[in-house]
């Protein structure tokens, strides 16, 4: 039993055995997926890719490198595609800030971020959440909305934050950083959180977990995130598998 909360098996690398590895997945014990879409694009394409298998869902969304693309016709489309097929789609996301880079202007994700935030509010609809180097302003643009609930992924802030945002309710995803040993920051955090508001992810087919580094990453590697949560908070790794399983299906709704 393992719920690999955040997926990207539309990434071009996976174009040569892409079949064969959705339809082996089941087999090696990823009983649900969240494909997460990055543009309108990209969105479109998770939800024709989920389309077949009932343990494969998607979310619909704009990431801060595709900001620019967020404008009214974009919301609009999105707001069709979530009310057209709710038993597939099951979030807004990815959507947040990218300070790292800044190859779009700060001003032009935060706008991208509150329409998104807007339309998860209307619709009732958990978010997912990429923040990278925008702590305060991400922070800043949650508490704006307060109903809106949802999964901070590939979490890279403080543990301290991890904590305010457990309290107001979020989620907190882990990645295969939780594996490396350099990660200190990462481990604290998974240590201390409430173990009720904790996910695990592979972010595929990036971040692969150790012994794996550097190679491609997939879901069927999602169980090392179990294993080393099960190692820092002192439980059976059949547990680990089974909290996080049950919070992810509750982070986005899914009743299986």
């Amino acid at each position: 039993m393992l719920f690999d909360t955040h997926v990207h098996l539309n990434d071009p690398c996976f174009d040569e055995d892409r079949t064969a590895l959705l339809e082996d997945l089941p087999r090696r014990g990823i009983t649900l997926a969240m494909n997460a879409g990055c543009s309108l694009e990209s969105s479109k394409d998770a939800l024709q890719m989920a389309s077949p298998y009932d343990w494969l869902y998607c979310s619909v969304g704009s990431h801060p490198d595709s900001a620019d693309e967020v404008c009214d016709e974009v919301i609009e489309e999105y707001r069709k595609l979530c009310k057209l097929h709710p038993d597939k789609i099951k979030a807004i996301g990815e959507i947040g800030l990218d300070y790292h880079y800044e190859d779009i202007p700060r001003d032009i994700q935060k706008k991208a971020f509150i329409a998104q935030m807007e339309l998860a509010k209307e619709l009732d609809m958990p978010v997912i959440i990429h923040e990278r180097d925008a702590h305060e302003d991400g922070m800043n643009i949650i508490r704006q909305f307060p109903t809106v609930k949802g999964v901070f992924h590939c979490y890279s802030g403080s543990a301290e934050m991890a904590r305010q945002l457990c309290n107001l309710g979020w989620y907190i995803g882990f990645t295969g950083v939780i594996t490396f040993k350099n990660a200190r920051k990462a481990i604290e955090t998974a240590q201390t959180v409430p173990l009720d508001r904790i996910v695990i992810e592979t972010d595929c087919p990036f971040m692969a977990p150790e012994p794996f580094r550097g190679k491609r990453n997939d879901p069927s590697l999602v169980y090392r995130m179990a294993e080393k949560l099960a190692e820092l908070r002192s439980i059976s790794v059949e547990e680990a598998q089974r909290i996080t399983t049950e919070n992810g299906k509750r982070l986005y709704r899914i009743d299986t």
